[in-house]
């Protein structure tokens, strides 16, 4: 790699310029555009996101105080904090939204196998959760959740076997989760495995009417009757495993067929879990155990909240919020992606610190982390997912 060019020009390398120019072509990014083009707008953007700028006045500051450098590293010269909110402002989201899923495709071929899920079967698995990030209500007054605060939601599904989103969704707070099944291209033979707020009957059905699986667990009021028992193992935590009817007369109606009910202690807690799922087929213990490996998305949650910066926003509107949070994820796997194209050995918390700290260093990023012993550790990293790192 060209000793010549910095680090940020060497991240920007593995940039796919044709896949980009497909959504901006797509969405007329660049129509009537003069100087701030679409891309320049994701270097500077990306540039906020991996050195950590709180605000538009400090990624001007910062880009007059490096100006000497930007031309090498893609960015033609500084850009004033107006035309940055101006383009964040007007520049449609959905053109890296659409680059986001370029990237996470890419990413799923490269973390393929690095992953910890052991479990046996052959189905492709996913997590399908929600996260609630909050705003000041008087700010962002579109993005009501309560009387008297304001939210956006990511919706997440997530790919169990590399831990990475296959599908992300930003929705204001007062959409409720459930809704987002409308907008999933069910996959036959795969399971998605999500919690009890996804329990709609109609949209269930719907799932199973596709050729796919799910498993949820089962609210307090949901009235069964129970038309076959199979026998379990109860040193294993199970408690039973049953083929039931809805008796509601909405409920019979919303799903007709027949479903499974599992009920298991779990032994650290010595709470009782009752599980709905249309799959049949997998013994029961193991279906308790998939449903377990739900809680990768919470770490993903966790994650994502502790190292993208989505904390502090840079426009209030609802097409900032979304340039922002887009941009971020899109910077986040780029990272993940040249990790491991270039072999390296450090975890993504440590590239992103290290990267935030010398991305205009005339350096080859190889040789950056092997000249130096870097040894940073997250905080609470042996409590949380490192993500594309299982």
């Amino acid at each position: 790699m060209n000793v010549g060019k910095t680090v940020f020009a060497q991240l920007m390398s593995f940039f796919p310029d044709y896949e980009f120019n497909k959504c901006v072509t797509k969405y007329n990014g660049n129509y009537k555009v003069r100087s701030f083009t679409c891309r320049e707008h994701f270097h500077v953007m990306s540039f906020a996101q991996l050195t950590y700028r709180e605000s538009l006045r400090d990624i001007e500051a910062c880009l007059k105080a490096l100006s000497s450098k930007l031309y090498h590293s893609g960015i033609k010269q500084a850009v004033s904090k107006s035309t940055l909110a101006e383009a964040n402002e007007n520049r449609d989201w959905r053109i890296y939204a659409d680059f986001a899923q370029v990237l996470i495709k890419d990413a799923r071929k490269l973390y393929k196998t690095d992953n910890d899920f052991l479990l046996d079967i052959d189905n492709m698995a996913y997590a399908l959760d929600s996260t609630t990030i909050d705003l000041c209500l008087s700010l962002f007054p579109w993005a009501k959740f309560r009387k008297k605060k304001a939210a956006v939601k990511a919706h997440v599904l997530l790919d169990l076997r590399g831990s990475i989103p296959t599908i992300i969704e930003i929705t204001d707070g007062s959409v409720h989760d459930v809704n987002i099944l409308d907008h999933i291209t069910i996959e036959p033979g795969a399971i998605y495995i999500m919690d009890r707020g996804y329990l709609d009957l109609d949209r269930l059905h719907s799932i199973h009417c596709k050729g796919a699986f799910f498993i949820t667990r089962a609210k307090g009021n949901t009235a069964v009757k129970r038309v076959y028992s199979r026998p379990v193992d109860k040193t294993t935590g199970l408690r039973c495993d049953q083929s039931v009817r809805f008796t509601v007369y909405k409920s019979k109606k919303e799903y007709p067929e027949l479903i499974r009910r599992i009920k298991s202690l779990d032994p650290d807690t010595g709470n009782t879990y009752v599980f709905l799922t249309n799959n049949f087929e997998l013994d029961a213990l193991l279906i308790t155990q998939l449903y377990k490996e739900r809680w990768k998305i919470e770490l993903f949650f966790k994650w994502i909240k502790q190292h993208l910066r989505i904390k502090n926003f840079y426009g209030t509107s609802y097409n900032a919020v979304c340039c922002q949070i887009w941009i971020s994820v899109c910077a986040y796997l780029l990272v993940a992606i040249v990790k491991k194209r270039l072999n390296l050995e450090h975890s993504l918390y440590n590239l992103l610190q290290i990267f935030s700290l010398t991305l205009f260093e005339k350096m080859p990023i190889n040789e950056l982390f092997t000249k130096s012993d870097y040894n940073l550790t997250s905080p609470n990293d042996n409590k949380q997912l490192n993500l594309f790192d299982l």
